[in-house]
């Protein structure tokens, strides 16, 4: 190489090479000080997107929990309210099962329907005050919303709540009148009239086929319900006054059901009680029967039958119903007279009912119908008898599946939300530590690369001032 004072071409390569120690040193301090292995884009730019990409996921499964969690604590407010309106109903079923009992009267009815109506109200209050967040919960603004659970759009997790006030829960019923009402006539049997009256084989009961056989009466049908499982529950009901009865009359009084009301179930021959109609209903009582006698008027009520039929003669002796439909044997006959029991459906949901035989067993067009919604609200269990206290523990069991339903509903959300928030811990831990493999720093390696180019730099720092000397030699030449 040519000895040049002008050009030190040592001194240049001695410059690059401290520079870039210099450069690295630089590098390996401000990863070491920041603890980041990418610091700008031209560190690494493909993995500063990546490492991006993944910030928003970690950042995004964090408020994702936060949201799962959110939602845990409203279901459990939510389900909390309803726990205490499950244990009032349970208190209201408690009255009414206590005023149903015969050692109560009025006064004593009066005074428990006191305690129901504040309850109804309370029942309401909790409906309408219970809130989660300023959010209301249950008075039925709520309908279903959308927990965002996961760290992307649409990854969400709903949450429905209904309206738990008294008047928004109960049992949904169809009334129907009873089984051949005005087709099974006077003086006719009553497997006769609803041979004549039932021709029709089935219905369809919330999306169900319920079927039967011809000439069925309301205690068969029931049974074919119950059976079909449709969410429904069916009684057939009889319910009927039997009025004067004398030592005269030598009929027979018959419950029956099945094959067209065909089968005598129990039966009285009015001869062998000689119109002593206390006699009578105590045999009916002991058959399972709901009779009272008041001076010789006997009210006489019965589940799962056909209807009741009175054969022989019963002259001057009278049957009515609920509705007011008298069926009079004209004295001095042997006409039979027949009441068909009534079909009752209920349920805790809204029944869908249709087909063409709903005309003759429950009074509806075949378009059928939904029911009506018979409401913890108006539940009374006042009055002179049990009647209104019996018809409130089919409310208040219908409300108590209700309001269980949704508390059921809402367990099952809070444990779905419990197992996202592990999900999402986990996930978000993994991809922590991807992200970490990509953007920080390896303190061991880049320490070690430090220490390199520490050594470099002082190495090239000497070597720099060694060639700045070489011209001199130049200096030796001249002289």
């Amino acid at each position: 190489m040519a000895l040049s004072v002008i050009t030190n071409t040592a001194s240049l390569n001695a410059q690059r090479n401290l520079s870039r120690s210099s450069e690295g040193l630089a590098t390996s301090m401000q990863r070491l000080s920041s603890g980041m292995r990418i610091n700008s884009a031209k560190d690494d730019a493909a993995g500063l997107q990546i490492a991006n990409r993944l910030t928003s996921q970690i950042n995004g499964l964090g408020v994702a929990q936060r949201n799962a969690n959110d939602g845990i604590s409203m279901a459990q407010t939510a389900e909390g309210a309803m726990q205490e309106s499950s244990s009032i109903l349970q208190r209201m079923r408690d009255l009414a099962l206590q005023s149903a009992n015969g050692s109560n009267g009025a006064d004593e009815r009066d005074a428990l329907q006191k305690e129901v109506a504040d309850l109804q109200q309370e029942l309401t209050r909790i409906a309408e005050t219970t809130q989660f967040g300023g959010t209301q919960l249950l008075d039925g603004s709520f309908g279903t919303k959308q927990f965002q659970v996961g760290a992307n759009a649409n990854e969400t997790i709903n949450v429905s709540l209904k309206d738990i006030s008294a008047d928004q829960v109960g049992a949904y019923e169809v009334q129907g009148g009873a089984v051949g009402l005005g087709k099974i006539a006077t003086a006719q049997t009553l497997n006769a009239g609803l041979t004549a009256d039932q021709a029709n084989t089935g219905i369809t009961l919330n999306g169900t086929a319920v079927t039967y056989a011809a000439a069925s009466g309301a205690g068969t049908i029931a049974d074919a319900i119950n059976a079909a499982a449709t969410g429904v529950t069916a009684t057939a009901e009889l319910d009927v006054t039997l009025t004067g009865l004398s030592s005269a009359d030598t009929g027979t009084i018959e419950m029956r059901k099945g094959g067209g009301g065909a089968t005598i179930v129990d039966s009285y021959v009015l001869a062998d009680f000689g119109g002593d109609s206390d006699r009578l209903v105590e045999q009916m009582q002991a058959d399972g029967y709901d009779a009272v006698n008041d001076n010789g008027t006997i009210t006489l009520k019965a589940t799962d039958v056909d209807g009741i039929n009175i054969s022989g003669g019963t002259a001057g002796s009278t049957i009515t119903l609920e509705n007011n439909l008298v069926a009079t044997q004209v004295a001095g006959t042997n006409a039979d007279i027949s009441v068909a029991a009534e079909l009752k459906l209920s349920s805790p949901d809204q029944i869908g009912i249709s087909g063409t035989d709903v005309d003759d067993i429950l009074n509806l067009a075949a378009t059928g119908g939904n029911g009506a919604l018979t409401t913890v609200e108006s539940i009374d269990i006042s009055g002179t008898d049990s009647t209104g206290a019996q018809a409130a523990i089919n409310t208040i069991d219908a409300a108590l599946a209700q309001i269980d339903n949704q508390r059921a509903t809402l367990g099952a959300v809070q444990n779905r939300f419990s197992h996202t928030i592990s999900n999402l811990s986990n996930v978000s831990e993994n991809v922590s530590a991807s992200r970490s493999r990509i953007q920080d720093t390896d303190f061991a390696s880049e320490t070690a690369q430090m220490t390199k180019n520490q050594i470099l730099q002082q190495a090239g720092t000497s070597i720099l001032a060694q060639s700045n000397q070489l011209p001199q030699a130049a200096l030796s030449l001249i002289g």
